[in-house]
């Protein structure tokens, strides 16, 4: 067992001494939460699927999803994270059966449990703009915007800059393509 996590306090740049340089200590759920962090950063995704489908209002439906991918042998991670969060799934990853994934794809669950974990743990993560904009589709989603054409328009624009140094190649439609349907006969407000 590691022990406690100690975090020596800072004021400038040094070390404070004295009274101030008393150790704090994270509770096991604290600590828990900073490690599944980790496991996210490392093996956890978030994405947002465009998918086109003859009966969506605009033609194509937004589907967000969290995932967490580990090997067989490390379902015990997932099972901890599915209980953390208190739903998802877990399943073997298709085409390669040696994968477990960890998915949540319930908006609502997405909303209030990934989402508040992303902005509170994911701060340090180099991934903080895809976060953060997974997030707002979520919150856009949640508030109904994909009702109208410009609200879609603009949730599909936020999730192709999820990925801005694939440019979209990563997908099967390219974004002019996707809002070209969308809007047909509507012009989008300015966001």
């Amino acid at each position: 067992m590691l022990g406690h996590l100690r975090i020596p306090h800072y004021r400038g740049g040094e070390k404070m001494s004295g009274a101030g340089n008393q150790q704090e200590r994270l509770s096991q759920d604290e600590r828990f939460r900073w490690f599944l962090a980790g496991i996210i950063e490392g093996e956890g995704s978030v994405s947002v699927s465009i998918k086109a489908h003859p009966s969506a209002r605009f033609g194509y439906y937004v589907d967000p999803e969290f995932f967490i991918y580990q090997k067989a042998d490390g379902r015990k991670i997932l099972e901890m994270a599915r209980k953390f969060f208190g739903t998802g799934r877990i399943y073997p990853k298709p085409g390669n059966e040696e994968v477990l994934v960890f998915a949540i794809t319930c908006r609502r669950s997405l909303k209030e449990k990934v989402v508040p974990f992303l902005k509170k743990y994911m701060i340090y993560s180099p991934r903080i703009t895809k976060y953060k904009l997974f997030a707002e589709i979520v919150e856009r989603m949640e508030n109904r915007e994909h009702w109208t054409p410009e609200g879609l328009a603009r949730i599909v624009e936020k999730a192709y800059a999820m990925n801005p140094d694939s440019k979209g190649k990563d997908r099967q439609r390219d974004l002019e393509e996707v809002l070209s349907r969308i809007l047909r006969g509507h012009t989008p407000d300015a966001s």
